[in-house]
């Protein structure tokens, strides 16, 4: 893959909280103080509101006025199901569109993004587990569509990785993100589909 970019403060700052709350450390409903985020990570309070903006577009943050930004409640189990079947629908439509649409470069790019996968598998690293995971269908979401599909997709799945257990369970996991390169590979879009619909649950 290329080398990674170098990360702004803000998105260091959102990286950070986004990690909080994907992992539970930051509890639904708790409220965030700007200053002392500030405090905590040596900013004004600029940068943190501007953050603060960020996560609440993703759906990690509600805002309101004259009461401040907290962490979101997880879906009901009702909206839990849709957001599935709405993610669902748009990993499918991006599979097709790379069907004989995709470089070797990315399907190489994708094979080291589940290398990471694996490394933070083994390592019992979860919560960066998770945001790898996320990091993979982004990537290929983003092949397809650019971001206007990907800012379709992401707060969708972030809303649904809140307390998300089963990244901690199986390898099985790592491995079903190879099936679906296998399949882009094999320029197999059925195949593809069938692989997607297998890891998103």
């Amino acid at each position: 893959m290329t080398a990674s970019r170098i990360m702004s403060i803000r998105e260091q700052i959102a990286d950070v909280l986004r990690s909080d709350i994907i992992s539970g450390e930051l509890e639904p409903n708790t409220k965030l103080n700007e200053q002392l985020l500030a405090k905590r990570f040596g900013t004004s309070r600029g940068p943190i509101r501007d953050v603060l903006i960020k996560l609440t577009k993703e759906g990690l943050l509600v805002s309101k006025d004259n009461v401040g930004s907290s962490v979101s409640s997880p879906l009901s189990s009702g909206l839990q199901k849709l957001s599935v079947d709405i993610r669902r629908k748009i990993e499918e439509y991006a599979a097709k569109q790379l069907e004989n649409n995709i470089s070797e470069q990315d399907l190489d790019n994708m094979d080291a993004i589940i290398e990471k996968m694996q490394d933070h598998f083994d390592k019992e690293e979860f919560t960066e587990l998770t945001k790898t995971d996320i990091e993979f269908h982004k990537y290929f979401v983003g092949l397809a569509g650019g971001d206007d599909l990907v800012n379709l997709w992401y707060p969708v799945v972030l809303r649904m990785r809140m307390n998300y257990q089963r990244i901690g369970s199986s390898q099985k996991l790592v491995d079903e993100h190879k099936h679906i390169v296998d399949a882009l590979r094999q320029n197999n879009a059925k195949e593809a589909v069938a692989s997607i619909r297998k890891n998103i649950k």
